[in-house]
């Protein structure tokens, strides 16, 4: 999601700067350029040469040594820049950026870049609740200087309160959706995910290995790019993304319920659930004994959300999710028809990397006019973005986009 582009992390004297060590990490992982910039209060905490080693630049931090620069050091290291992230911003840092000081490496660095900004404040809830550094930050703000929002919890003095740096996933991708059209703002996506489970007894129950990691992924993917998103979700061991509206469920029929209240409000539909097929005909509050088992379960089928959906009328879009074993593509295109979807993506559970539980996925798209669009191996957020491309194509091709 950040190939190819160039970074400046901007570290701070925060007893949080050693949490900038894994965000270097992060970034890189996900192909960003890095070079970081420290106060010498920041190096305090942590050394240079930890950074210079992960990075593989060389860190500014103190523009008066020789050692540190052949050019000017501050202008070289903003040439080229896609971003600015501080992360741990101190209030002094912010102070110090809100009225154009620019007294060491790191301040002077940001007088010169021509990149957004992002910072990711961390200090005591006292001083974060201070109005002299909340009047700093609305004039950053003001600027379009964008706030990733400290966290409430246990801070370093020991209280609890909001002050703690934000977690590291939520600042990567902060970033990362910074780069991304917002191609979807005015669009409502629903999106399910996850299994369902069908209660048996008080203690067992049928369900399937889904993880929602895929539904997720498309739910934070079309809310970086502007949608209003709605997730329906069964239990799963994720963190709803912020800034979602978030349903949980456990059965289908509380999926069926959830999706169908909801419906009205969607232009794009995209059921990334695994919903159970099948549920016990007779389920009891109560433990079954062993003893008392019967020999056999009797089963009924579940409502077909999927199929409801494709008989409504409207111009919604509707995209359906298959996981196969064999015939991959026939069976998907059947489903396409059979259901009448306007978009499927398939999997196929027999190949290394595909699937259940798994952090990456290959797939292949197949639209209602029959176009097939095979997808290597690729992470699932990556794979969250091709299928919302594939969305707006027929979005446009419909003539309906907001």
């Amino acid at each position: 999601m950040m190939s190819g582009k160039r970074i400046l992390l901007g570290v701070t004297g925060s007893i949080a700067a050693y949490k900038a060590v894994d965000i270097l990490r992060r970034l890189q992982e996900q192909g960003a350029e890095v070079r970081v910039v420290m106060t010498r209060n920041a190096c305090r905490f942590v050394s240079k040469l930890t950074f210079e080693a992960l990075s593989g630049f060389p860190v500014l931090s103190d523009e008066y040594d020789p050692h540190e620069r052949e050019g000017i050091g501050h202008i070289d290291v903003t040439s080229g820049l896609d971003l600015a992230l501080i992360a741990p911003a101190t209030a002094n840092s912010i102070g110090k950026i809100a009225s154009g000081i620019a007294d060491d490496a790191l301040t002077s660095a940001l007088m010169a870049i021509d990149c957004p900004l992002m910072i990711a404040p961390a200090m005591n809830d006292r001083m974060y609740r201070n109005a002299v550094l909340r009047r700093n930050m609305a004039s950053l703000r003001e600027l379009s200087v964008r706030f990733i929002e400290p966290e409430v919890g246990k801070l370093a003095c020991g209280t609890e309160g909001q002050g703690r740096l934000a977690e590291t996933s939520t600042i990567v991708d902060a970033v990362s959706a910074s780069f991304l059209p917002r191609d979807l703002a005015g669009v409502t996506v629903l999106v399910t995910a996850g299994p369902t489970r069908e209660p048996i007894d008080a203690v067992r129950f049928i369900s399937n290995p889904s993880t929602g990691k895929m539904g997720y992924a498309l739910a934070r993917v079309a809310r970086d790019r502007g949608a209003k998103v709605i997730l329906i979700s069964g239990p799963v061991a994720l963190t709803p993304p912020g800034g979602v509206t978030f349903i949980p469920v456990v059965s289908a029929a509380d999926l069926h319920r959830a999706v169908m209240e909801q419906i009205g409000a969607a232009q794009v539909v995209v059921m990334a659930a695994a919903v159970s097929d099948f549920r016990p005909v007779a389920a009891t509050d109560r433990k079954i004994k062993k003893e008392a088992a019967p020999a056999t379960l009797a089963l009924e089928r579940t409502a077909d959300i999927l199929q409801e959906l494709g008989a409504l009328p409207g111009n919604r879009l509707l995209v359906g999710f298959a996981a196969e074993t064999d015939d991959v593509l026939d069976n998907a295109s059947r489903k396409l028809r059979a259901k009448q979807l306007d978009m499927i993506v398939v999997n196929d559970l027999l190949t290394n990397g595909a699937g259940f539980g798994s952090d990456t996925n290959v797939v292949t798209i197949i639209d209602r006019n029959g176009l097939t669009t095979h997808l290597p191996l690729m992470d699932k957020t990556e794979v969250a973005a091709r299928v919302l491309d594939k969305v707006l194509e027929l979005k446009a091709k419909q003539g309906n986009l907001p």
